[in-house]
């Protein structure tokens, strides 16, 4: 069963009371699906705050299955590359057909390497484009993706220590230097650093649903200590971005518990603390009971295979802790105001 994005993208906005945007088109069978291209030199946080944020996204608990979410390192297979810390990494598939991405994200290097590539990585980047398949330059990616001729008429994030470099390099490109990322039109780019994982978050979150990318802020600790920002993230994540350890764990122990619910005696017991105090806390940090909370995030997962799946809603439910369909069938009626028939019926009809 393969549903139109747009479709299951309409649709989870209404479920949600029309709170969630619409994402993109999905281009693979994952939630978000995302190539990437490695200058020589290139920075080893880019790479691995892109991927440790969608390794988190893409499982439940800590498995790391590539499964929600899915990245491939792409280039001349055979060959790896190398950083600018001196480690180096493979390249597990080669540069053909970017349509299977959602994103091509390019990592740039050290500026004196920037040419040091073979033709057919600025040819694929120009393919991509081509397609209509949205450029991502973290670090001096963006530097790639001007000198290629990719960012006419676009505004990029450059970090302040490269900005007489743009200056010098690109006198007619618009940037900024003090945001942690920019989307201007079918280009992303990011100044690189930690603002990497906050450009993830942004893509899990729009891809994947709130759940997900609150996951990477609670696996990956990047909540931040108050203002603005904080109370953004609370919007947009659907649970705070708390600096509460044991709201933290009592989370997780859910996400690793969808199956095979714990009772939250059990929850409150496994952190040491009462029944009581953790309902306080879920009520005082994400304005919900800790039940509530974890049949939620239960009916979210239901939610993501029955719109992602051919499984039977019988299997869906007993994959999701439900002792029975109706069980299932009357909880998710009662939480989205659909049923997961009349969600599969929309969506075949759609």
């Amino acid at each position: 069963m393969r549903h139109s994005r747009d479709a299951i993208g309409d649709l989870v906005s209404q479920l949600d009371g029309g709170q969630a945007r619409r994402p993109p088109p999905r281009r693979s069978a994952s939630e978000l699906s995302v190539g990437i291209v490695l200058w020589p030199r290139f920075p080893l946080l880019s790479l691995s705050g892109l991927t440790d944020a969608l390794r988190h996204a893409a499982d439940t608990g800590d498995q790391s299955r590539p499964i929600r979410c899915q990245w491939k390192v792409l280039g001349t297979p055979g060959q790896r590359v190398i950083s600018s810390g001196g480690l180096d990494v493979p390249i597990d598939s080669e540069l053909a057909d970017p349509q299977r991405f959602d994103y091509v994200v390019v990592i740039g290097g050290l500026l004196s390497s920037l040419d040091e590539v073979p033709k057919s990585y600025p040819a694929f980047l120009q393919q991509a484009a081509a397609a209509g398949v949205p450029l991502i330059g973290l670090c001096t990616g963006s530097f790639v993706l001007a000198r290629h001729g990719l960012m006419a008429g676009r505004t990029a994030c450059v970090h302040a220590y490269h900005a007489n470099d743009w200056r010098r390099l690109f006198p007619s490109l618009r940037f900024v230097s003090h945001n942690d990322f920019v989307i201007d039109q079918d280009r992303i780019t990011c100044a690189g650093g930690v603002s990497v994982i906050e450009l993830a978050i942004h893509l899990i979150e729009l891809h994947c649903g709130p759940d997900r990318a609150g996951k990477v802020v609670h696996q990956m600790t990047v909540a931040k200590s108050g203002g603005h920002s904080l109370m953004d993230r609370r919007k947009a994540l659907g649970y705070a971005s708390s600096s509460n350890r044991r709201l933290h764990e009592a989370i997780m122990l859910m996400e690793a518990h969808i199956a095979e619910p714990l009772e939250i005696d059990e929850i409150a017991r496994r952190l040491g603390t009462s029944k009581r105090q953790l309902e306080r806390l879920f009520v005082c940090e994400i304005s919900t009971s800790p039940a509530r909370f974890y049949r939620q995030v239960r009916l979210r997962f239901g939610r993501w295979l029955l719109v992602s799946s051919d499984r039977q809603v019988g299997e869906i439910a007993y994959e999701c802790g439900f002792a029975d369909a109706a069980h299932f069938i009357r909880s998710f009626q009662s939480q989205f105001g659909m049923s997961p028939g009349k969600l599969r019926a929309a969506l075949s009809s759609g």
